[in-house]
C-alpha cells in the first residue's frame, strides 16, 4: 500500500523486476510503504547512489529504525518485516 507517511520507504524503478517483486510482497502483506521512483526523483537517485557506494542498486528499502535492505530476497524482506513487527 502506497503511503506517504509509512515507516518504510522503497527506492526503486518501475522497470525493475526486483522492485516490482518487493512491492508485490509488501502489498500482499498489507504493509504500508512510500515509493520513490529514482528514474523520476533525483534526490531519491542520489540517496540510492550514496547508500550503495556509487551503484544504483534497487530496490533499496529503508525502515523506520534506520536499517536498510538492498535487493533483498522475498525471504530476507519477510524476515525483516516479521522482526520489526510490521507483519
Amino acid at each position: 500500500m502506497l503511503d506517504e507517511t509509512a515507516e518504510i520507504t522503497v527506492y526503486g524503478a518501475d522497470r525493475c523486476p526486483d522492485c516490482q517483486r518487493a512491492k508485490r510482497l509488501l502489498d500482499e502483506r498489507q504493509v504500508s510503504y512510500r515509493w520513490v521512483d529514482i528514474d523520476r526523483d533525483r534526490e531519491g537517485e542520489k540517496f540510492v547512489i550514496l547508500t550503495n557506494h556509487g551503484n544504483r542498486s534497487v530496490p533499496t528499502i529503508v525502515f523506520g529504525d534506520g536499517s536498510i535492505l538492498v535487493e533483498p530476497s522475498d525471504a530476507e524482506l519477510s524476515e525483516k518485516l516479521f522482526k520489526t513487527h510490521l507483519i
